[in-house]
């Protein structure tokens, strides 16, 4: 329903607009991008994935103009970050569980524990220009993401990880990016076994942190 045309999800203006959200970035600058709707993969062409696929965001015109790729998100809004920025990206999509291409996957079991799983590729620089990247995104590369009425109580749908990550960052203060990802697993985890699906939201990262100590700040 949107009548103003820079502001439809189209791949040009998704675009433009990666690019403006870093365009002229400082030192102490905390940068968000959400996005909240079809995510994708399909084939690795230059071989810089560990699974040979790209995951990709689908704008609007997805059909016709193609989709937004890894490789071109990585490029446009993680290479750029200087020292002293930070970007926190929130992925409400199918598959897209490395859709930043950040180099470190926290890979958690369901008692909370971690590990920081390596996806450095030495041929292919992914990383920032000195600045900090993160990355929460509704499900891993290989599995999909739910909207539901669950949460509502009404007929109207929403997506459970925005709706997840939302609560959690209402109803705690101080969360940790550990207690974050905690949480919104738990939330969504009742909705996904209901539905019989599996859906288990990811963290991925420019460098590794512990994840328990470091505060979330937006």
């Amino acid at each position: 329903n949107e009548r103003e045309p820079s502001k439809i999800p189209t791949k040009q203006n998704i675009r433009k607009a990666l690019k403006w959200l870093v365009y002229g970035c400082q030192p102490g600058d905390s940068l968000v991008f959400h996005f909240s709707g079809h995510g994708t993969r399909q084939k690795d062409y230059n071989h810089d994935e560990v699974d040979g696929f790209d995951e990709a965001l689908c704008p609007l015109d997805h059909e016709t103009e193609g989709n937004i790729i890894d490789d071109e998100i990585n490029d446009t809004i993680v290479k750029p970050l200087t020292r002293g920025t930070t970007l926190h990206a929130i992925i409400d999509a199918c598959y897209s569980g490395t859709v930043l291409d950040l180099p470190f996957v926290c890979r958690m079991n369901k008692e909370g524990r971690y590990t920081w799983e390596d996806q450095r590729n030495p041929l292919f620089y992914k990383r920032t220009s000195g600045g900090l990247a993160f990355c929460f995104s509704a499900c891993d590369d290989h599995q999909t993401s739910a909207d539901t009425t669950a949460f509502t109580g009404t007929n109207v749908r929403t997506g459970a990880m925005t709706y997840s990550f939302v609560q959690a960052i209402q109803n705690e203060r101080r969360l940790t990016y550990g207690h974050l990802l905690n949480a919104m697993r738990y939330t969504i985890g009742d909705v996904s076994k209901a539905h019989g699906a599996s859906q288990e939201p990811q963290l991925t990262s420019s460098d590794k942190f512990d994840i328990y100590s470091k505060p979330v700040v937006l």
